[in-house]
């Protein structure tokens, strides 16, 4: 885990895993959204992620973009060397052990297939959520948790403004010439489109 925050006196910390290829307004939500769980939310940039490419984008300006966008103190992005959540919290907790209690924040896609995959090698997700808590965004689509994971699972609401909003779709918008500076903070707008342009 790199680019750790010099706060080291969490109690409640939130890990929005992500590519963030690049970091948009919807990011910003999910984040603003889960500091009513915890102290603080870190944006995590694993080192790697299965199945994923970045053209010419490196690790290092996806971590800038993220860096420049955040307007909250309580926000940092950091990278980490795990890929899976599991992975990610126990980096966490191996680095700040006085951490109390870790929320995983993901939308609701990849909690459906976060609570049914087959995990080989891996403890099953019920054994993972003794470990941490899943924060889920009601995006395009509300989640509804197994009932035997219910108590480690909350619900966070959005405003459906956000619902279309992604990386993948901001990046189309820029190929082609289309609208999509609503996508991501005014603050980055000319880094992501020096890099994606």
């Amino acid at each position: 885990m790199q680019t750790i925050p010099v706060t080291t006196n969490i109690r409640r910390l939130a890990l929005l895993p992500g590519s963030f290829h690049p970091v948009t307004r919807a990011h910003l939500e999910l984040a603003r959204a889960a500091l009513d769980f915890a102290d603080h939310v870190w944006f995590i940039l694993p080192r790697s992620f299965p199945h994923k490419s970045y053209d010419r984008i490196t690790l290092r300006d996806r971590l800038e973009l993220i860096e420049a966008a955040i307007d909250d103190p309580r926000m940092a992005a950091v990278i980490s060397e795990g890929g899976l959540f599991i992975e990610i919290v126990r980096e966490c907790r191996r680095r700040f052990p006085s951490i109390e209690k870790i929320f995983v924040v993901c939308g609701r896609d990849a909690a459906e297939r976060i609570v049914s995959w087959e995990y080989d090698g891996i403890e099953p997700i019920e054994e993972q959520l003794q470990e941490y808590e899943l924060l889920v965004a009601a995006r395009n689509g509300e989640f509804r948790p197994p009932e035997h994971l219910a108590e480690h699972i909350h619900i966070m609401r959005m405003a459906k403004s956000y619902d279309q909003i992604s990386a993948t779709a901001l990046r189309e918008k820029i190929r082609q010439g289309g609208a999509w500076e609503e996508f991501t903070p005014e603050a980055i707008h000319d880094r992501v489109l020096e890099l994606y342009g």
